[in-house]
């Protein structure tokens, strides 16, 4: 079996934690909260990333090149987010910077090794 924290599954790890969070998400909302539509919202997330990463580590292309795109997108709109974004900033003060700077770093290292363990140029 392949090691799920590796250089070329890092973005099924993210995904699986994804797709564990909405899981959480959709019994926290449908059970406490007692709503019905918005657990079925959550849902999909939970559906689309556990599959990805369950792909992913199978090693379908398909997957690792959904994920890759995925998370290349989160991690451009990290980056115009240090510079635009109004909401998170007026939430998280000070710490602003540093959590989406990171945020940011991490994602693009992520990205940068995964595209090249899992050679997907084409």
């Amino acid at each position: 079996m392949k090691k799920l924290f590796s250089a070329e599954n890092s973005l099924e790890a993210v995904a699986a934690l994804f797709a564990l969070g909405a899981t959480l998400g959709v019994m926290q909302t449908f059970i406490i909260g007692r709503h019905f539509v918005i657990p079925t919202m959550i849902l999909v997330i939970a559906v689309l990333f556990g599959n990805l990463a369950r792909f992913g580590m199978q090693g379908q292309r398909w997957a690792k090149h959904t994920l890759f795109w995925i998370f290349f997108l989160m991690c451009c709109h990290t980056f115009f987010a240090l510079f635009w974004a109004a909401t998170p900033r007026a939430l998280l003060g000070q710490m602003f910077l540093p959590v989406y700077g990171l945020v940011f770093i991490a994602l693009a290292i992520l990205c940068q090794s995964y595209w090249k363990k899992n050679a997907l140029r084409g």
